[in-house]
């Protein structure tokens, strides 16, 4: 019998990025990079466990950003493009290596995933990834949580409530139309908390969200159970806090194991280290060098890259062999402890960014792979379980207000607000207030009025994510953040002062809608 469980948690976001304007578009790619070597990778866990018959439990979110985006025919097309042009290119590798024993079995393993894949996403999945995590969930194995409609950071927006609730509202629709039900769980955007957000949460039949540690330790009163039991806030929706020491084992590169100097080399591509007239036809339009995915070196030590030695394939799959065994021994001590000194079986919440697994650490499938199996064939001490689960099997847990709270850097609210990214928040409340000012306004809307409006809330919450404000603040493709935050708004104030002059440009509408295409059932009254 068990002595508690481990909860994984895996948090699949990007923001909404989709220029039909262009026809293509270099920050496009990481959706494209992110299906290669994150979904679909974890999809092939999951279908091989469920065939083998071991039994596993993850929770997971698919942002509604991400979920658009995944269900988007444009961007399916252009996957599909994407991948054709890595199958040539990792053909072209096969002929160039032919000499190379080092790096020509790399190249067949290259070839040989990019076919997959497209065969997979064309033939098994029908274009659709969300069809296919909701396979899993079905089943019972996997819980999709969903996340604030586009990451927005809601402790700056805490002063706008209306603009909050619509940042959950419109989530929660958009998670029905995906999955057939309403969403039980959230991620909050970069785990964000403040007390109070649980009655908005509450009101949109939401049970549960995560937290970083210090949101539960430093709650009131003081929880019992620290981070190894939910605590319920007083509108009865539970928060789970993040465990430190789980945690860090894998996310940390210079402490956990995807350090390990037998795993992949992230930041060595082809795409850079090869000639130029050779990659030109396989990097961006403008001649941009860019990441291809086809990496030959591995980690091998600190050292320059130009220093790094060949990846071994077998090697990496021998480390995260041993790393999961290890991972499993550490959390089956951990939670014999934490039963016998709690008194109760305790739940070990370990959340992670998906695109950690596969796209930053190569081999964190194959990672998750060995640790369900180990978990369902070599013990019985500690058990996979989704929180939801955990919720339906304890239900009375002790009555906890979470302090507000993130999981950026020093866990408040800096990475989000400092001198990089401060400007956006006086634009993003004005145009929130403007916003419930419409709403307010016109209770009920038909034809372009109507159209507008939505619009307009489209803009809105576009300009809000969070991921605008975190690349000023980490200082890549900055120039493209802030045009992103500069467009919407300015997008947004258009429709405002074209709506006050009774004015809508149709023509103009119309492109913008095509562009900014999220939501489409969105109503502009969730800000009334």
């Amino acid at each position: 019998m068990e002595k508690g469980y481990l909860a994984l948690v895996l948090h699949a976001h990007l923001p909404f990025v989709r220029h039909p304007e262009h026809d293509e578009f270099l920050e496009e790619d990481w959706l494209f990079e992110a299906i290669t070597e994150t979904y679909i990778p974890l999809l092939k866990v999951f279908e091989g466990l469920v065939d083998d018959g071991a039994d596993f439990r993850l929770t997971m979110s698919i942002t509604p950003t991400l979920g658009a985006m995944l269900m988007d025919p444009l961007l399916q097309d252009r996957y599909v493009k994407h991948l054709n042009g890595l199958i040539e290119l990792s053909g072209r590798e096969l002929e160039r290596t032919r000499w190379q024993p080092e790096f020509q079995a790399l190249a067949r393993m290259y070839h040989d995933l990019f076919i997959d894949c497209r065969d997979r996403f064309l033939n098994k999945y029908n274009r659709n990834l969300i069809y296919a995590f909701k396979k899993f969930q079905d089943l019972g194995k996997l819980e999709i949580i969903t996340c604030g409609a586009t990451h927005g950071f809601l402790p700056l927006m805490e002063s706008n409530p209306n603009a909050v609730r619509a940042q959950i509202k419109v989530a929660a629709a958009h998670y029905q139309t995906m999955f057939d039900r309403r969403p039980r769980g959230i991620w909050l955007p970069e785990c964000g908390y403040y007390p109070g957000l649980d009655e908005i949460l509450r009101d949109e039949g939401i049970r549960f969200f995560l937290v970083d540690t210090h949101g539960i330790l430093h709650g009131s009163p003081r929880p019992k159970y620290g981070v190894f039991a939910p605590v319920y806030c007083r509108s009865g929706v539970a928060a789970f806090g993040r465990d430190m020491e789980s945690s860090k084992a894998v996310w940390s590169a210079n402490e956990g194991y995807p350090g390990d100097y037998n795993y992949r080399e992230f930041y060595r591509d082809i795409g850079f280290d090869l000639d130029y007239d050779y990659i030109r036809p396989y990097i961006h339009t403008d001649g941009t060098r860019i990441n291809t995915g086809i990496k030959y070196y591995r980690i091998s030590g600190r050292m320059d890259l130009s220093q790094k030695q060949p990846y071994v394939r077998q090697w990496a799959l021998d480390r995260a062999a041993d790393h999961a065994g290890n991972f499993l021994f550490n959390r089956a001590k951990q939670v014999e402890h934490l039963h016998d000194y709690l008194g109760r079986k305790p739940i070990v919440v370990s959340p992670y960014d998906a695109e950690l697994y596969g796209h930053w650490w190569y081999e964190g499938p194959d990672w998750l792979n060995f640790l369900f199996r180990k978990m369902h064939y070599d013990q019985d001490v500690i058990k996979p379980i989704t929180l939801m689960e955990y919720l339906e099997h304890n239900p009375k847990n002790q009555v906890v207000t979470p302090s507000f709270s993130s999981w950026g850097w020093k866990g408040y609210s800096e990475y989000w607000l400092e001198g990089s990214n401060d400007w956006v928040y006086r634009h993003l409340h004005k145009a929130a207030d403007r916003m419930v000012e419409l709403a307010k306004r016109f209770p009920d809307s038909d034809g372009i009025l109507r159209r507008g409006l939505n619009q307009a809330a489209r803009e809105l919450l576009l300009a809000q994510s969070s991921d605008w404000a975190f690349i000023m603040k980490t200082g890549t493709c900055v120039s493209y953040a802030v045009k992103r935050t500069n467009d919407h708004l300015g997008r947004f104030n258009q429709i405002y002062e074209q709506i006050n002059n009774n004015s809508l440009d149709g023509a103009w509408l119309a492109d913008i809608e095509y562009k900014d295409n999220i939501f489409q059932q969105i109503d502009y009254r969730v800000y009334a």
